[in-house]
């Protein structure tokens, strides 16, 4: 409308490049490695169609009422005594019910950030967080991220400098990189959050999408000093649809985020959280983590297969021992959203080029390739298509 005078932080603000990309993508002669959603056949239908109708005859008024914005407590009790798994110990009191974890990251912004304060972030960082934190007219500082993750004397030398207020990690099977940083870093890092006024935010989606490999503790399971807050979410594990994730974090914190939360959109659904507790507190989730996992291990290897048979030798993959995701370093000076765009346009075939996931624009040579949505066959047909376009450029 002519003359409206929108808010000063939308300046320069684009939008979410996958999901503008996922339009394209639906196209059912596309075959799409650009996306990071989990398979639609590892969606637990029967099951969650059963609990609904059994909720909805049995504990009707509770499911479609308002509930508490802190979340539905059963399932907040639930989750409390779950994470002690990653080395985390939580009362139910410390944890809030979130319409997907990424509400986390936009609450963290919110509560904490002033315009012009600074956030750092791994270089590359999870694309949304960038977008959210953008939009709290946030300034980034940027830390390398090496073929094991975030380092961290590389960190503690940004903060030294910088001094950001809060950071943002993904430090198990990370998007985009799939990595996961070892045991030894995470201790590291906890230390330096005793050493420095900063807040982790530590978000964690992936983290039971472990395919080999032994699990690595939480960094949130070694803060002493309660400046963590971790994030974690079902959308992965059960349904994105749900949109039920959830933030740990000491009670001074877990209030703000509360609030926050009571001007964004009162609480979670109320069905989707009794949902996902009925699921989990019935013994459903760890047969069903078994079987995805299994579904997921044998596509990530599947891809492997045809990125060491087709793939150009010049390109560096990592080697994800879980997740969703591979990351790929071009030579220099190949430009991945030019093969991004033939590949479309050409094989039918669509990644994610990697610069979206660089705070500071760079990543040109970049990309990322997901793995989870996609059947073997439609992996090992789409791979080799991509390899005719790469080859061709390198």
């Amino acid at each position: 409308m002519e003359g409206t005078r929108f808010a000063d932080r939308l300046q320069g603000m684009a939008g979410n490049v996958i999901r503008e990309l996922l339009k394209l993508t639906q196209q059912p002669d596309i075959i799409s490695f650009a996306g990071g959603m989990p398979s639609p056949d590892a969606f637990p239908n029967e099951v969650l169609s059963d609990l609904a109708e059994e909720l909805l005859l049995t504990k009707k008024v509770a499911m479609l009422q308002y509930g508490e914005s802190e979340g539905y407590y059963p399932l907040r009790e639930w989750i409390a005594s779950w994470v002690s798994e990653k080395g985390i110990k939580a009362s139910p009191e410390e944890v809030i019910i979130l319409s997907g974890s990424q509400q986390g990251i936009d609450l963290s912004g919110k509560i904490m950030l002033n315009p012009g304060d600074k956030v750092a972030v791994e270089a590359p960082t999870y694309l949304a967080c960038i977008n959210i934190y953008k939009m709290y007219e946030a300034v980034f500082v940027t830390a390398p991220n090496d073929e094991v993750g975030l380092d961290v004397e590389a960190l503690e030398e940004v903060i030294e400098r910088e001094k950001p207020k809060l950071l943002y990690l993904v430090p198990t099977f990370q998007n985009p990189t799939g990595r996961t940083m070892p045991l030894e870093r995470r201790q590291a890092l906890a230390e330096l959050l005793t050493r420095h006024d900063i807040v982790l935010v530590e978000d964690d989606p992936y983290g039971d999408l472990r395919y080999e490999g032994e699990p690595v503790p939480a960094v949130k399971s070694m803060d002493v000093t309660g400046r963590a807050i971790y994030l974690g979410s079902f959308s992965k594990l059960i349904s994105p649809g749900l949109r039920v994730g959830f933030a740990i974090a000491r009670p001074e914190i877990a209030r703000k985020l509360v609030l926050g939360k009571q001007t964004t959109d009162t609480h979670a659904s109320q069905l989707a959280q009794a949902l996902v507790y009925e699921f989990c507190s019935r013994g459903y989730l760890k047969d069903h983590l078994k079987r995805i996992c299994a579904m997921y291990d044998a596509q990530r290897r599947k891809m492997k297969e045809m990125i060491d048979l087709y793939m150009p030798k010049s390109i560096k993959w990592s080697q994800p021992e879980g997740g969703m995701f591979y990351w790929g370093v071009l030579p220099e000076g190949i430009d991945a959203k030019v093969l991004m765009k033939e590949a479309i346009e050409e094989k039918r075939v669509a990644f994610i080029s990697g610069e979206s996931f660089f705070a500071d624009g760079s990543g040109q040579n970049t990309l990322r390739l997901n793995f989870s949505n996609s059947s073997i066959e439609k992996i090992e047909k789409g791979m080799k298509a991509l390899a005719e376009v790469f080859n061709k450029y390198m």
